[in-house]
């Protein structure tokens, strides 16, 4: 049996050498305007906008 030894800051420092600064600032935009969305423009009113774009663009879904 072995012991892994591998503990939170390793990882930390594993993923700090492998993920470039432009992919974490982009997970990070990402992350912060899914934020956003959810937080301020409440999840009904984002959902009838994309109802109401849907049938702009003449997608019929009911």
């Amino acid at each position: 049996m072995s012991t892994n030894t591998d503990t939170v800051a390793d990882r930390f420092a594993a993923a700090g050498a492998q993920i470039d600064p432009l992919t974490a600032l982009t997970a990070l935009a990402l992350a912060a305007a899914l934020g956003f969305t959810l937080l301020f423009l409440q999840e009904p009113l984002a959902h009838d906008a994309l109802h109401d774009f849907r049938h702009g663009a003449g997608i019929i879904c009911h």
